[in-house]
């Protein structure tokens, strides 16, 4: 037990003489330390400050005029608690008074007698009234003795267990546990029941030994909905005392204050000048002096007020009560320590009743803990400072600067803010206003959630108890905090040092320049364009205004398949909007102007974010912004949607109408094997919108050459009225790879016109160099819309030269009305932007015969060509395009269009890489072969089938006996219903409420159908877009190849808001390969850490795979582990599959060569492997 206090009262000493202090030192750090020097400083005093090791770069000791290192060799709290030390250096540096601040040594007696004795002034209460205040048994046996309520509790502090488990038993639950010489906090728990009592007993003993050296506490009843008011208490040694009002601090996290106010709002004017008056009872009892605070209890529920404990010492929240007063306490302090009375002209304290009480002030700490991790302490540098400021504004803090490192040995406090209001609504507007101008980065706040607070009807309404942050888990629902400089200062620097993963070329052997965006008139309106049109007559009566047309419409390609054919869909959506306004005004009326612009399809939905990590919806919404005119047209895959893979009803039919319903207005939708079963759902779905349903028949093959009779004129004329049949407002003749020859479009679009009455639009690649001539043929033959691009984006793989086109037809009564000046200088922007690109530029300089051989689709010419370089062997392209065509002859000469084109190349790939010549493909057993997966996924009817089926005797090399059978059975039986079974209907809802776990936070449509074509594609984005941000908005040479030093660029981050970012140095790596990157940022200096690659430790080299060893399984191709679906000693027949590889799109089994077991496994998800590395050690 605590010795007894023999008076309660404590004994003033006479003080007649005024000291005089030249120096005074702050026995404490940071923000406290801070403060005192400022009151010090004004009072014309020298300040010392004293500091921990650790603490050497903190900021109070610059503050100081002097400033010494406390405690040496002992940790970094405990420095600051080593009374000998402190005294110490004070006798030795000619000190005069000690401020202890709070915290610390503030309520420790033996600090004040340890000043007294070295003849020091100690700033704050005698040491036997810290003896008894800080006794809160002893400060309620006060309290109770002159009939301030208390609640049922302790009357001394308690040690002993037994003892504590005995009285808690008697007062009843719930109750609370308090440390008796402490606060702040710490050594408290709320116990709910009996059985709770032991071990929060011994967590507040122990929390309360720990921090305040002493493990007794005392218990009283909790009372479950209270509000926590406090009184600020100013004595001087004359025997005068006042209170300078309440403070509502209810706002509380942990028994720890997060928010105070003053005075208190929405409480009973009676009660809180019950309080008061209460308050300065209590101080006048004990003869107190200086600065304190009474603490009560206030039971909103019982309506009644208890008092608590009293704090003698200054508070964390003096400074709201300054605010209102206009009183300076911590002066205040120092003058009462030189005996300075109350009503002295030195102090200046009016009279309890004109004591000020001006509006309203509020305080929030805020503090780098994060409070989305249950307020875990963050530490590092701060990268960035940006405080608030402005009309009734105040920050008090001590390590808020940038560059400043938060360490994790103290307290997470970095600056107190400090609003003030007229009244409680100003004060409040104003916290919420200075709060969203803090810039802080490096490490987390809390601001997040203090704006939370602010903005809770209980606050705002003064209702609040000290349960309002345990019962409110809306507090704890944030708003993303973006920090989209610091992401992409991180990206650039990334980028500058290692590398784009995506570009082959180094940055410093390509050169290149921002092109200008192309100028426009913003105040000029947009004309009446095909958009307009379609809204205001439905898609059918469109339909109609298409035919009536004369001249002939043109559709351009540049925003996708211009630039997918060309360089690999790399086209970043920065590039495209720097001329998508110019486009809108002079290329978009319905009477001279384009009639779509095609902008999405699958290959862009799945590289925008594989590749340029972007949104794909993002950039539909951004361009239909841009350009609200002009019908965007898209190209779909029936059945598998925008992704490679057969998809339920209920997905095709969501993701239409969410495209239709972010802008997108012509379908082209198509199946690539011409199975028109697929197509189905898609169509009708397209139906439902107000979109345009353009059904296409994928060209391939020559009509004219009756030997080739399998895609005779016939067969495309039967596709074409089937398809009219099912609905279709437009039809498109998809000539994929260029092969449709001038003779043979006047024929088929001649006879189409006889056959159907809906539109025909045409679509075909430059590849073999005379396509302009089949538009030319098919316009006389009466094409409606023809596919082209603008000039310097045309050609080669691409489309016909719109520009050219438009010159040429003049003079005919197909004439397009295009302004070709304006084509021209359309042109000129994206000459200037292709030569950004140059590195993912591999299309051939020169159109070929070559593509009547291997019929290889332009965009599938650039990727397979992308991908054979990737593997070493782009040197061989001649001999992989021959591949391509003997692969489509073994497979029975289909239809080759995206995804059926995609796995003739990688079949192509497959064959060359293993050196198997394509016509002994079908005399190998396919229980020994590892196929790309997406060739087994086609003959086991994953696009749909060709007429007949799959040839046997290829359908039988591909899959072994069981799956060959399954497959057969499932071809006649989708023959039998008239399409293919399609995968189970998908809970959607249940879907998005699984993505939001992955990617912990709300999850949008355009997430939940991103996700749903390319789950992996899109998970990896996410991961990309959290660590850097909107990429996006980078000029395109930045996002590819990074900054040379002093190149400043300009980010448009938002409307209206830009970010200058200017690279000065790069500094050199450390061991561990670590780069200073400085920028200039807005003008100011920002550091950033990056890792050099190419110097980091390298990870151990792989083991080869010995090809010796029929045991041990080597990878195929170089790529990405995608799954991993055996474990070490698991039992595997031969030809399960064992790893699932994947490398540029396409995936591929990795199947066991025995049966046997599984010795060892070298690689695991995601890891990245060479060609030959080790996979699987077996055991048979």
């Amino acid at each position: 037990m605590t010795k007894k206090h023999k008076s309660r009262t404590a004994k003033v000493p006479n003080k007649a003489s005024i000291a005089n202090f030249s120096k005074i030192m702050a026995a404490n750090r940071s923000e406290i330390a801070i403060r005192v020097f400022r009151a010090a400083t004004e009072l014309r005093k020298r300040t010392v400050a004293v500091y921990a090791q650790e603490d050497r770069f903190c900021m109070h000791r610059f503050k100081a005029d002097e400033a010494y290192q406390v405690g040496k060799g002992k940790g970094p709290v405990a420095a600051y608690l080593d009374i000998d030390s402190i005294i110490q250096i004070a006798k030795a540096k000619g000190v005069d008074a000690i401020h202890p601040g709070y915290g610390f040594l503030s309520e420790n007696p033996d600090l004040a007698r340890a000043c007294a004795k070295a003849e020091i002034t100690f700033i704050g209460p005698r040491p036997e009234l810290l003896d008894m205040m800080g006794d809160k048994t002893a400060a309620r046996a006060v309290a109770q003795r002159i009939g301030i309520p208390t609640l049922p509790g302790t009357d001394e502090p308690i040690a002993e267990r037994k003892a504590a488990i005995k009285m808690a038993k008697a007062i009843g639950f719930p109750l609370i546990i308090k440390a008796a010489f402490g606060g702040g906090g710490r050594g408290m728990r709320v116990v709910k029941t009996e059985e709770e009592l032991p071990s929060l007993l011994d967590e507040a003993q122990a929390e309360a030994e720990r921090a305040f050296g002493n493990a007794a506490v005392f218990l009283e009843k909790f009372i479950g909905r209270a509000k926590h008011i406090e009184v600020q208490i100013l004595g001087d040694q004359h025997g005068n005392v006042v209170h300078l009002h309440e403070r509502d601090c209810s706002i509380q996290r942990r028994h720890q204050k997060v928010i105070e106010v003053a005075p208190s709002f929405g409480l009973p004017p009676s009660l809180v000048d019950k309080m008061c008056s209460d308050a300065v009872r209590l101080a006048k009892e004990i003869r107190y002096e200086n600065a304190g605070t009474v603490e009560f209890l206030y039971d909103v529920d019982g309506q009644k007020g208890y008092f608590i404990e009293m704090n003698p010492r200054i508070q964390v929240e003096h400074t709201v009560t300054e605010e209102i007063t206009g009183i300076d306490l911590v002066r205040s302090q120092i003058l009462i320590a030189q005996n300075h009375s109350l009503t002295s002209p030195e102090l200046g304290i009016p009279t309890q009743e004109q004591i000020p009480r001006n509006g309203w002030a509020i305080q929030a700490r805020v503090t780098t803990e994060d409070p989305a991790n249950q307020f875990m302490p963050d530490y590092g540098k701060l990268l960035a400072y940006r405080s608030p400021g402005g009309l009734g504004i105040r920050l008090d803090g001590g390590m808020s600067y940038s560059g400043a490192v938060i360490t994790p040995f103290y307290d997470s406090m970095l600056v107190k803010l400090i609003a003030r209001g007229g009244n409680y609504e100003l004060s409040m507007d104003r916290m919420h206003r200075a709060l969203s101008e803090f810039r802080i980065r490096g490490v987390k706040t809390n601001i997040p959630f203090i704006e939370n607070v602010i903005s809770h009807e209980d606050f705002r309404s003064g209702q609040a108890t000290t349960r309002l942050i345990d019962s409110s888990p809306e507090l704890f629902e944030f708003r993303p905090r973006r920090d989209r400089a610091s992401k992409l200062l991180k990206f650039l620097g990334n980028v500058t040092i290692n590398g784009n993963p995506h570009v082959k070329t180094p940055h410093a052997d390509l050169s290149v320049a921002t092109p200008s965006k192309m100028p426009f008139h913003p105040d000029a309106p947009c004309p009446k364009g095909t958009r307009d049109l379609l809204l205001e007559l439905g898609p059918l009566k469109f339909s109609d205004w298409v035919i009536r047309q004369r001249r002939l419409l043109v559709t351009d390609t540049t925003f996708r398949d211009a630039h997918q054919s060309l360089m690999a869909t790399r086209m970043r959506s920065y590039d495209l909007v720097g001329c998508a306004d110019y486009i809108a005004r002079e290329l978009g009326s319905e009477k001279n102007g384009l009639f779509s612009m095609e902008m999405w399809g699958g290959a862009t939905f799945d590289t925008a974010m594989r590749f340029l990590n972007e949104d794909p919806w993002q950039r539909l919404r951004v361009l239909r912004q841009h350009i609200p005119n002009v019908c965007f047209q898209m190209l779909f895959r029936g059945s598998n949607a925008v992704g490679y893979s057969n998809y339920p009803d209920n997905v095709v039919a969501g993701f239409v109408k969410h495209a239709a319903d972010a802008g997108m207005d012509i379908f082209r939708i198509f199946d690539s094997l011409n199975y028109l079963p697929n197509l189905k759902v898609a169509m009708e779905s397209v139906q439902d919108t107000h979109a345009i349903c353009e059904a296409a028949i994928c060209y391939t093959g020559n009509i004219l050459d009756s030997r080739r009779d399998k895609f005779s004129l016939k067969y495309y004329v039967q596709l074409a009225k089937e398809l009219e049949r099912m609905g279709a407002h437009m039809l498109a003749i998809k000539d994929m790879a260029g092969l449709c020859r001038p003779m043979a479009a006047r024929k088929l679009v001649k006879a189409l016109k006889q056959e159907i009455g809906i539109p025909i639009h045409f679509h075909t690649h430059e590849t073999a160099g005379v396509q302009t001539a089949t538009i030319l043929e098919s316009a006389q033959a009466g094409v409606d819309v023809a596919d082209l691009a603008v000039a310097s984006m045309s050609g080669s793989t691409s489309q016909p030269n719109m520009n050219s086109l438009a010159v040429a037809l003049e003079d005919s009564s197909r004439k397009t009305k295009l302004n070709v000046d304006a084509l021209n200088r359309v042109s000129d922007y994206w000459d200037q932007v292709r030569d950004v690109y140059r590195p993912f530029d591999t299309a051939p300089k020169t159109g070929s015969a070559d593509v009547y051989l291997h019929e290889m689709p332009g965009g599938q010419y650039t990727n397979l060509k992308a991908q054979a370089s990737s593997m070493g062997v782009g040197h061989r392209w001649n001999e992989i395009a021959k591949t391509y065509a003997d692969v489509n002859q073994l497979f029975g000469d289909i239809v080759k269009v995206t995804p059926s084109s995609k796995v003739v190349g990688d079949m192509a790939l497959f064959l060359f890489s293993h050196g198997i010549k394509p016509d002994d493909v079908v005399n190998l057993d396919p229980r020994e072969q590892s196929w790309p997966e997406s060739v087994i996924d086609m003959f086991t009817g994953g696009l749909g089938w060709p007429d007949g089926g799959w040839p046997q005797d290829i359908w039988k090399a591909i899959l072994p006996p069981e799956d060959y059978k399954k497959a057969r059975q499932r071809y006649r039986q989708d023959v039998k219903r008239g399409r293919p079974k399609p995968p189970r209907s998908l809970d959607l809802e249940k879907t998005r409420k699984e993505l939001g776990q992955k990617i912990k936070r709300k999850v949008s449509d355009d997430d939940l159908y991103s996700y749903l074509m390319y789950p992996k594609v899109f998970l990896d984005f996410e991961k990309h877009r959290k660590e850097f941000g909107e990429v996006s908005a980078l000029p395109t040479p930045g996002y590819l190849y990074g900054l040379h030093p002093n190149q400043e660029i300009a980010v448009s981050i938002e409307e209206g808001k830009d970010l200058f970012i200017k690279l000065i140095n790069v500094g050199k790596p450390d061991e561990d390969g670590q780069c200073a990157v400085t920028y200039e940022l807005n003008g100011i200096a920002r550091d950033t850490m990056i890792t050099n690659e190419s110097i980091a430790p390298k990870r151990a080299q792989r083991i080869k795979a010995d090809e010796s060893d029929p045991l041990q399984v080597g990878a195929p191709i170089p790529g990405l582990i995608a799954e991993v679906h055996v474990s070490v000693g698991q039992k595997v027949k031969k030809g399960e599959r064992l790893i699932m590889m994947e490398a540029m799109k396409m995936q591929t089994s990795i199947n066991a060569p025995c049966d046997g077991h599984v010795a060892e496994l070298s690689v695991k998800f995601a890891d990245n492997v060479d060609i030959k590395d080790l996979l699987v050690k077996m055991k048979a």
